[in-house]
């Protein structure tokens, strides 16, 4: 029987009304008890998420990092690192198993994301991902949608792996993704191999893509309603949605990088996932409002049009031709969050460093 406190909860009313999922944007296990107490059926790692979460619960994962140096003499920082991604994501997957068995694996999945080293190389994408996969039965992985991304998502798919896509921020991504993933289903299909339990994603951090308009704004000193900026990444979303169910892609749409209420609200409704963070989830469900259906509500065309003409990387993330696969790792947005997402690798090598090579000025 689900608690009072969940019953009455905006989040967890949007999932008992509607098609939409909730996923938790965190593999910390108190985040994500919340988190399925108010109906979430998934959740996501990443080197962000997993350094925030070691940052924070230093002194529940201590005992084990020194244990791993012991177990893996030879091993470098960053080889225990990642082995400490891979354990949060593996204890995050067990908390989802019995949701992943009831659904029959279209949700239930805990999202493990490839190191963004490789996001030039679709080899060791495509390696790391399988094995990822064999962490535990209800793995879903991440792979960017980058140059190399792409060929690597539909290989990925192709040999059974569920994959959600990730360093996405555009229509023409989105796009290439479904492709991709169509692509690697159907080599499935042909071959008579299972398809049923697969339960691919693609991202669009809708949050970044705004963020990047507002980088340009001030970098290029462009004048518009501020409000109109809150609306990009909804509006790239919605078009999505719109053409992913035209063509009927065997995947769904994952809103992430959550910046203000719209990022859930005017998702709601759609056979999409969201995925908010902890705080968000707070937020969310202290507010006032309303969890009703307002995915097939049109984005005001006045926006649309003003951000097209002030913004030509807006009318390239908006149009499905406007940006090539060979210029995804270029675009602003795409940059960024590659570089973040190195920096928190490398800064999770470092915490495991002071571990591994203690500081003896600071003992």
């Amino acid at each position: 029987m689900e608690s009072v406190a969940s019953y009455k909860s905006l989040l967890f009313q949007m999932t008992q009304t509607t098609p939409t999922c909730l996923w938790n944007d965190s593999a910390a296990l108190d985040e994500l008890a919340y988190s399925i107490e108010h109906g979430a059926v998934g959740a996501t790692c990443n080197p962000v998420i997993a350094l925030s979460i070691l940052k924070r619960q230093m002194p529940l994962w201590r005992g084990r990092i020194e244990a791993l140096l012991q177990e893996m003499p030879t091993a470098t920082e960053d080889q225990i690192g990642w082995k400490i991604v891979e354990e949060m994501s593996v204890k995050g997957a067990g908390v989802l198993k019995p949701i992943f068995d009831a659904q029959g694996g279209r949700n239930g999945r805990l999202s493990i994301q490839t190191d963004p080293r490789f996001y030039r190389n679709p080899r060791a994408i495509v390696e790391q991902a399988v094995g990822f996969s064999q962490l535990a039965p209800n793995m879903i992985v991440k792979i960017p949608a980058t140059r190399a991304g792409i060929p690597a998502t539909e290989e990925a798919t192709y040999r059974g792996i569920s994959i959600n896509a990730t360093v996405s921020f555009t229509l023409p991504q989105a796009i290439a993704v479904a492709e991709a993933v169509e692509r690697g289903l159907a080599r499935r299909e042909k071959e008579g191999l299972d398809i049923r339990s697969m339960g691919p994603v693609c991202t669009i951090m809708v949050g970044r893509l705004d963020d990047w308009l507002k980088v340009l704004l001030e970098r290029q000193a462009i004048c518009i309603d501020p409000g109109y900026l809150e609306w990009a990444g909804v509006a790239v979303f919605k078009k999505a949605y719109s053409i992913y169910r035209q063509r009927g892609y065997r995947l769904r749409l994952l809103s992430a990088a959550f910046r203000n209420h719209m990022h859930w609200s005017e998702f709601i409704g759609g056979d999409v996932v969201i995925s908010p963070p902890y705080a968000w989830q707070l937020r969310y469900n202290a507010s006032d409002i309303q969890p009703i259906p307002r995915m097939d509500n049109p984005v005001d065309p006045k926006i649309v049009r003003a951000l097209t003409d002030q913004f030509a990387d807006f009318g390239r993330a908006y149009s499905e031709n406007g940006i090539s696969v060979d210029d995804f790792d270029t675009f602003g947005a795409t940059a960024r969050t590659l570089r973040q997402f190195l920096a928190a690798g490398a800064e999770l090598s470092a915490v495991i460093r002071d571990c591994m090579v203690p500081n003896p000025d600071k003992i």
